[in-house]
Formats: C-alpha cells, sequence, structure tokens
C-alpha cells in the first residue's frame, strides 16, 4: 500500500511537471504577442498615430495622402520649380501693367497652375502628417517656409482686384525656387550646415565690427565736412561784374559725377582753387575781368579770339552742401564712414574715394586705405 502511494505520488508529481512545463512554453513563446503587438503598431511608426483628432494612418484618404508623402515623385517636384524659375524670369511686368498682352496671359495661366500644385501640395501633407507637433507640418522649418509662400499667394489671389497694392506679396514669389532645397535631401544637408556655422562665425563678425568702428572713428576725426569743400566766387566779385547766372562754385564739365574738391589753407591737401582750369569758350579764355563799364567786362572779351577767364576768381575754398556721388561718399559721421569703408573693402570704386581725401586733406592719406584694403584681406 505503501508502495501504490508512492507510485501515485511520483505520477502526480511527473503531471503537475509536465502541466507546469507546458504552460512555460506558452509564456517562453512570443509568437501570438508578437502578432498581436504588429496589429496594433501603425504603418508609419515615426510619423503621428493620429490627426485632427480622429484621423488614423489606416482611414483612406490619410493612407492615400501617406504614400504620397513617403514615396513622392522628386522628379516631377523639380520640373514644376524649374518651370516656375522659368516663368519668372521671363515675367515683365513693366512693358504690361495690366497683363493683357497673350504672352502675359500664358505666363500668368502657367503660374496659376504651378500655384494649384504647391497648394495640393501643401493639403496632402496636413492631412498625412498633421499640422501642428513636432513630427507633424508646421514643426519642420522647411514647411514651414513652403507654408509662408503658399499663403502669400492666397493672399495674392484674395486682394486681386480690390485697388490694394500687391507688389510686396508679389515679391514672395522669388522665394518659390528655394523649394528645391527641400527637394534635394545632399542640398538640403549643405545649407542646413551652411546654417549651423554661422553662429561660429560670430567672432570674426566681431572682428570686422572693431575694423570698422576703428576706422571710421579715425575717418570722421580727420576728414569730416572736408569732402564738401568747393572753389567758390566771392560775392563782391559776383555783385561787381553781375555774375549771378554763374555757378556759385566752380563745377568741371561732369559736375558732382567727378567734383573739384579743393584744399583750404589750414590744410596740406593736394589740390587748391589756384589750380582750377581757366575756362573755354571755343578758345582758352586768358584775360582778366577790367573795370566795369570797360569794353573787356563783357563774357566774350573784345573778340572772338580772346575771353575773360572768369574761372580764376574761384579763389575761396569753403565747405558746400553737396557731398561727392550725391553726398554718399564722405565721412561726417560714422554711418556714413562705414559706407565708405564698405566700398573700399570691396575695391570698388575706392580709387576715386582716396583721390577725394588727398586733395582736401593730405597726400599721406594713402596710408589708410593700403592699410585698410590689407586688413580686410587678412
Amino acid at each position: 500500500m505503501k508502495l501504490d502511494i508512492d507510485l501515485f505520488d511520483e505520477s502526480d508529481k511527473r503531471f503537475i511537471s509536465s502541466l507546469s512545463q507546458a504552460q512555460g512554453s506558452r509564456a517562453r513563446d512570443p509568437t501570438p504577442d508578437l502578432v498581436s503587438d504588429e496589429e496594433e503598431l501603425p504603418p508609419y511608426p515615426a510619423l503621428a498615430p493620429v490627426v485632427f483628432f480622429c484621423i488614423k494612418q489606416t482611414t483612406r484618404p490619410r493612407s492615400w495622402c501617406l504614400r504620397m508623402v513617403c514615396n513622392p515623385y522628386p522628379l516631377t517636384i523639380m520640373l514644376v520649380i524649374l518651370l516656375n524659375c522659368v516663368t519668372l524670369g521671363m515675367f515683365q511686368p513693366c512693358e504690361d501693367l495690366k497683363c493683357q498682352s497673350e504672352w502675359c496671359v500664358v505666363l500668368q495661366a502657367f503660374d496659376d497652375c504651378i500655384f494649384a500644385f504647391f497648394a495640393v501640395e501643401m493639403v496632402i501633407k496636413m492631412i498625412a502628417l498633421g499640422i501642428f507637433g513636432s513630427k507633424c507640418y508646421l514643426g519642420d522649418t522647411w514647411n514651414r517656409l513652403d507654408f509662408f509662400i503658399v499663403m502669400a499667394g492666397m493672399m495674392e489671389y484674395s486682394l486681386d482686384g480690390h485697388n490694394a497694392s500687391l507688389s510686396a506679396i508679389r515679391t514672395v514669389r522669388v522665394l518659390r525656387p528655394l523649394r528645391a532645397i527641400n527637394r534635394v535631401p545632399s542640398m538640403r544637408i549643405l545649407v542646413t550646415l551652411l546654417l549651423d556655422t554661422l553662429p561660429m562665425l560670430g567672432n570674426v563678425l566681431l572682428l570686422c565690427f572693431f575694423v570698422f568702428f576703428i576706422f571710421g572713428i579715425v575717418g570722421v576725426q580727420l576728414w569730416a565736412g572736408l569732402l564738401r569743400n568747393r572753389c567758390f566766387m566771392p560775392d563782391n566779385v559776383k555783385a561787381l561784374y553781375n555774375l549771378s547766372h554763374m555757378s556759385p562754385y566752380y563745377m568741371n564739365e561732369e559736375g558732382e559725377d567727378n567734383p573739384f574738391i579743393c584744399s583750404t589753407n589750414k590744410e596740406n591737401g593736394m589740390l587748391r582753387c589756384s589750380q582750377v582750369p581757366p575756362l573755354k569758350e571755343g578758345v582758352e579764355c586768358t584775360l582778366n575781368a577790367s573795370p566795369p563799364g570797360h569794353a573787356y567786362s563783357g563774357l566774350d572779351g573784345t573778340s572772338n579770339s580772346s575771353c575773360v577767364n572768369w574761372n580764376q576768381y574761384y579763389s575761396e575754398c569753403k565747405p558746400g552742401e553737396l557731398n561727392p556721388h550725391k553726398g554718399a561718399v564722405n565721412f561726417d559721421n560714422i554711418g556714413y564712414a562705414w559706407i565708405a569703408i564698405f566700398q573700399v573693402i570691396t575695391l570698388e570704386g575706392w580709387v576715386d574715394i582716396m583721390y577725394y581725401v588727398m586733395d582736401a586733406h593730405s597726400f599721406y592719406n594713402f596710408i589708410y586705405f593700403i592699410l585698410l584694403i590689407i586688413v580686410s584681406i587678412l
């Protein structure tokens, strides 16, 4: 009897162990759980599972949009962007303000189709990705640029015909070619790297600021107001010979495009009022003005072969009202000095500025401009 009980106990143990092994094997078998997990995972795990509070990734409209967004056609998009560049380059608004010519109508039709293409693309992306959120449409910087361009186009179409000025809005069209950056991955990487390196150029910009500031202060201290110097005719001479019709100060044939900038007596400039060239009336005038009432007091002198050189009476060097190049080139304050310095370091017309300063102040001012160019190159 004891043996039977022992056998029964042993069989019970074997049965219990077999049950426990079966349960353990079922617990270790991950297949049913993985299958259920895969059924719950969305098709695009990296994207938002639900957009607009109710649209899932498997919903028909969004599933179609996701396929189009995740499997784009870059060649078609690039062709549309290229066509947009061509139409923008061929558009001539100054020749046809009201766009009534056949050529302008055709270009406008192309522009409308391109805008519709971009608007539809934006809507498809919004449905596929959602609007707000880190993984949604407006979460990407380049998508925000696309959104801004499309919204500006919509504003242009909505304000058309309401007597509103659309020139500022239409300038946003020039940003459309930038959409190509978002379509070419390699170009997008390069632009992103370039934008990321801009903060690293802070020290370089700071150095440029100090160079501009130091050279600007030196220019203002030395040459403030000097580029206004002109050779004026004394008032008593103009009143004595009734020369009110003549220019108050000497100007050559080119006028203010190439002004005669003189040096005062307290400066050591290279150009003096005594160097004003003689007047030419067909021939070079050499006569001096005679007292009023004398035969020589006329503008033409006594004969056709001689005349009075009135330019010799432009003898008073003093500041006038104008600076060279319509007032753009001067060192009257730090702002204009920076403009002149920028023109010098671009090596565009810097020699004229140097000659103006040398004529009005000193020959040795060339050292300033040579040092400025060397520092800007370094």
